[in-house]
């Protein structure tokens, strides 16, 4: 009888873990470029997501909405950042996020689920205590530890904040944002699996990593010593062949131009300069690893590993931004002293080593272009350098398949409504006295049962730039001197956009045209 009893409790415990709602951890990356990550093609050192990438699926056409306010937008709310008051840079006339939208968080909550973000937020337009009604916990998240604002020094960020508290750091902290944020949340799950371990839980990890500026440890930086020594032309080339190697990219991909704003790198004077400048921006990436890995390490030392969805993808390409003039457009206080009261250098200069706090770069054209290797342009720009993000699935307990390549087009608008359906969430019609806009992404639960996606439009639009795409077309607008004009491109023949077709097929290029207008003034895009 007792044996018959421990069977029926047995079979019960296996049928209510079968029932269980899954865990699921978003992380994103800021300002990194399509091919930078080990598993899809680059030099970075990322055990931890390449294991995800080989225990789970990768996709390789998944698009993002090119810049840091816009595609978070688009991802915490499934809808078009234009439809939810973000189509430009918060803080610049486009306000916020609006009342007719619910995020993640928001939606989860209703269906009892505990909500965490750590990192950068960067949806709101105040960054002040002043107005805090769109702030993390005003939308839908239970704890918060990160940064309002877009950009931050990572040993002394601007807008940190624990909740609605502003934090001070001391001159004595060993602080640094990437750790911060790893740690943080490790310190969220172990205090949920204490108090609230029979929730399941949602957790939005948004690092700042690698945008500038160029801070990184040393010990960071030390491991990529003679790794960039080629060059960014060499590294393009060698990059390439891995991709196809690896199926990321099709067997036809020919790889794009040197941009006109990157230089041959055997012009260039101060190499060891340029070199420190790319050791910094992959060691930024190393750490962020490193923390995944932590990260990961406890969701399986409490056993819900398997029962957890992690996605990682990027915001947007890799960043071409020269921080020109950086000391008028940023904090004065983070371009000028560091928490220990040490002067800061700010701007790209020549031979001042990136790295420690006294310094404030980017890490400019030419290595950018080798991020988004083999793609055209950067962030801001519709063209593939601006808007292909790779984009990581992993759940044990539901994807059979490991190792997989997803080769259907998908978009940032496309999380929320994935994340809707795995939860068995309701998305609802009204939240808060307030009525809600239908989702306009599409579920990617297909995939866990290996079926295709059932997209054949994507569109975007941010600061001008403007792109289309409709099966294998795509049209797109680019605003800069190598731009300014609708082309027009066939990806399955041409995936790097070389080839400007829009003289050959005027009638497709206007139909295109056309529909992308017409999608425009339907999701209220701002005209320039």
């Amino acid at each position: 009888m007792k044996r018959k009893l421990n069977i029926l409790l047995l079979l019960l415990a296996i049928q209510l873990y079968a029932q269980k709602q899954p865990n699921i951890v978003l992380i994103m990356a800021d300002d990194m470029g399509f091919s930078d990550i080990g598993c899809y093609g680059g030099e970075i050192k990322t055990p931890n997501l390449d294991k995800l990438a080989e225990n789970g699926v990768r996709f390789t056409q998944f698009y993002n909405n090119a810049r840091c306010c816009p595609t978070r937008a688009a991802l915490l709310t499934g809808l078009y950042p234009h439809q939810v008051g973000v189509g430009g840079m918060v803080g610049h006339g486009y306000g916020d996020l609006n009342n007719k939208c619910v995020t993640i968080a928001e939606a989860l909550k209703t269906n009892g689920y505990a909500t965490y973000m750590t990192g950068k937020w960067h949806v709101a337009d105040s960054n002040t205590n002043d107005d805090i009604h769109n702030w993390p916990i005003q939308r839908g998240f239970d704890k918060f530890y990160g940064t309002i604002k877009g950009v931050g020094s990572y040993f002394d960020p601007y807008t940190l904040t624990n909740n609605n508290e502003n934090v001070k750091l001391k001159p004595d902290d060993k602080f640094y944002y990437t750790d911060a944020i790893s740690d943080s949340t490790v310190t969220f799950l172990d205090q949920h699996f204490k108090e609230k371990a029979n929730k399941p839980f949602f957790f939005y990890v948004a690092y700042t990593a690698p945008h500038w500026p160029l801070h990184a440890l040393e010990k960071d930086i030390a491991k990529y010593e003679g790794v960039f020594d080629k060059g960014w032309d060499v590294l393009r080339e060698e990059r390439l062949v891995r991709m196809k190697k690896m199926g990321i990219i099709p067997k036809n991909t020919k790889l794009s131009q040197r941009d006109f704003r990157a230089t041959e790198w055997n012009s260039v004077e101060n190499k060891e300069w340029e070199i420190q400048r790319m050791k910094t921006y992959v060691a930024q990436i190393d750490n962020m690893d490193q923390g995944i890995g932590r990260i990961i390490d406890k969701l399986k030392k409490e056993g819900e590993f398997e029962n957890t969805l992690i996605i990682f993808l990027s915001d947007n390409g890799g960043c071409a931004e020269t921080l020109q003039g950086v000391e008028k457009w940023v904090s004065e206080k983070e371009v000028t002293v560091t928490l220990k009261g040490e002067k800061v250098t700010p701007g790209n200069v020549p031979n001042l080593m990136s790295g420690p706090a006294t310094t404030y770069m980017s890490y400019g054209e030419s290595w950018a272009n080798l991020s988004n290797t083999p793609y055209r342009k950067f962030k801001k720009s519709g063209h593939e350098g601006g808007v292909a993000t790779p984009f990581i699935m992993h759940w044990p307990k539901k994807l059979k398949k490991k190792n997989v390549l997803i080769k259907d087009v998908a978009s940032i608008i496309d999380v929320l409504p994935t994340i809707v359906e795995i939860s068995n969430t309701s998305y609802p019609l009204s939240y808060n006295g307030n009525k809600i806009q239908p989702m306009e992404g599409l579920s990617l639960m297909p995939v866990f049962k290996g079926r295709n996606l059932d997209r054949n439009e994507w569109f975007m639009e941010h600061g001008s730039n403007k792109a289309y795409r409709k099966g294998n077309w795509k049209i797109a607008w680019s605003k800069d001197k190598d731009g300014k004009k609708w082309e027009l491109f066939n990806l399955k023949k041409d995936p790097t956009e070389q080839n400007d077709l829009a003289v050959k097929y005027p009638k497709r290029l206007s139909e295109m045209k056309a529909r992308w207008f017409e999608w425009g003034k339907r999701v209220k895009v701002v005209k320039k």
